[in-house]
Order: C-alpha cells, then structure tokens, then sequence
C-alpha cells in the first residue's frame, strides 16, 4: 500500500499550521492527480470547441475551476467516507479520519468552493452557467454511490467530464454532436484509472462492503479495462476525425495506446503499488493526447470557408 499522507505533528507545531496541512490534505492539494485527470479533458474540448485558438479568459476560467470543483469533490468525498476511511489502510491518515476536521467543516469548505467556482461561471454566457449545476449536482452525488452501485466510476467520469460540453457552449454557444463522443470517451476513461485504482483497495473495500468495478469485473478486470482503453482510443479517433484532425493529432493518439500498454504491464499482477503507478501514469495518457491536439492545430489550422 501507499505511504501514510502525513507525518505525525509534534508538540510544537503551531496550531495554524497544523490547521493549514489539515485543509491541504483536505481538498489534495498535496496530491494534483485528481486536477491532471479532470483538466485533461476540459483542455481537449477547450482546443476543439476553439479551434485551436480558444480565448485565454475562457481557458483561465476553466483551469481555475478545475481546481476548485476538484478539491470541492475530495471535501465532500472525505464527508462521505468518514466512518470507512479509518478502516482502509492507504486513507486511514485523512483529516477526518483521524478527527483533525469536523464533518461540518468538511461541507463548508465544499460549499464555500462550489459558490467560488459557481461566481467564475457566472463570466460566461447562461447556457454554460445552467450546465454547471449538473457538475456541481455529479460532484455532490457521486462520493456516495459506492454504497449503492459497483458503478461509482460512472458518476465519476460524468462529473469529470461535464466540463466537455460546458467547454463547447462558453466558446460556440451550443454543443455540436461529437461533443457527445468526446463525453463518452472521458466516461469511459474513468473507468478505466478508477478501476485500477479501486485494484489498490480491493482487499479492504471487500472487507468493509465498499462496491467498485474492481470488485465487480473480479479476475476479469484487466480484460475489461483493456477493453475500455481500446474503446476510449477508437472514440477519440472518432473525434478526431469528426474535427478533421491531422497526423499529428493520431501520432498523440499512438502515444496514448502505448502507454495503455505499459499501464497492462504494470498492473499484471494485480499488485497494489503498481497499480497505483498505473492510475498514475494516465496523467500522461490525458497530457499526450492533448499536446497531439495542440501540435495538430499548430501544424494544421483551420482555415475559414
């Protein structure tokens, strides 16, 4: 398993700085992964719905609200799971774990950053202000579904996601079909890294009635997720071809189904650390995807008419 988040404060720490690392290790900040994995996606659509060229108040907007809405998420996930977190070796260190923070400051610090993000929205037009509350309903939901469904991951990549059709509708005002391919295609990611991350605890989900989809795909989970990793690389080919990409946008794409390959290798034996290095490394499956993108509109520019 991972190495404990934190290390155990001493008598003479400053209460204030004891509270600060309390909050960091709150919303992750310690941990940027989670804002790599939603902002991969949001930076995709950005490109595509600008053509290249998406207005850089509007990217700045998004990247700040990615932040947000990502340690918005961890706050109230840390709320969901604050009587299981205990009971699971690589979370037993979070703040509410070990009773640092009181559940209610949990939800005020989710609150309070879901209103911060909300008033950034509120600089883009009505329709793109109106889908964010669907983000902000996903990212309420989905910390408590893995009570209900071995499906979390699904309301997981709708949150993550969201930020697909969102990006269309702040820069085109409105959301072109293949935006639906691109959402499904982000869907279809998080299943794929949420399982192999969900590989990490499955000992201990199992033990504590957690549900997951690696728990549910059982010895078959690394088929099914090669299988979702073949299926997310042929919708983003769809995509590309959808936006009339070039070459360099698919050598991106050739990129990205090597390092699919190298996230089969690692988590070959079902080996938590290495699992986890496989949940990891889809930082730079999202990173070679989008500099494809980037690169391809640099080199191929879309021209008027």
């Amino acid at each position: 398993m991972s190495l404990p988040e934190t290390k155990p404060l001493t008598p003479r720490s400053p209460i204030w700085r004891a509270r600060l690392d309390a909050y960091v290790r709150l919303v992750r900040l310690h941990k940027p992964i989670g804002i790599f994995l939603l902002m991969w996606p949001a930076l995709w659509a950005l490109w595509l719905a600008g053509e290249g060229y998406p207005p850089w108040r509007v990217v700045l907007i998004f990247i700040t609200g990615v932040v947000l809405m990502r340690s918005a998420g961890c706050a109230i996930n840390d709320y969901a799971d604050r009587e299981l977190d205990g009971h699971v070796a690589r979370t037993s260190a979070r703040p509410l774990a070990l009773g640092i923070i009181a559940p209610a400051e949990a939800v005020a610090v989710f609150v309070v950053l879901c209103l911060v993000a909300f008033a950034l929205v509120l600089m883009l037009n009505w329709q793109t202000v109106a889908l964010s509350v669907v983000a902000v309903v996903l990212a309420t939901i989905y910390p408590f579904m893995k009570r209900y469904t071995h499906f979390p991951q699904l309301f997981l990549g709708a949150a993550f996601g969201w930020a697909v059709p969102m990006a269309f509708m702040a820069i085109q005002e409105g959301i072109p079909g293949f935006t639906w391919v691109l959402f499904a295609a982000t869907v279809i990611w998080a299943l794929v890294y949420d399982t192999q991350y969900a590989m990490v605890d499955r000992d201990d989900d199992l033990k504590i009635g957690i549900k997951s989809t690696a728990i549910l795909f059982g010895r078959y989970d690394r088929l099914v997720v090669g299988l979702l990793q073949v299926l997310m690389l042929a919708l983003l080919a769809w995509v590309g071809a959808a936006g009339a990409r070039g070459w360099v946008y698919f050598a991106g794409l050739g990129v990205a189904a090597l390092l699919a390959v190298y996230q089969q290798w690692l988590i070959r034996d079902r080996e938590p650390k290495r699992c986890f290095v496989a949940f990891l490394n889809n930082n730079y499956f999202g990173m070679a995807i989008f500099l494809g993108l980037v690169l391809d509109y640099l080199l191929y520019p879309v021209t008027a008419g």
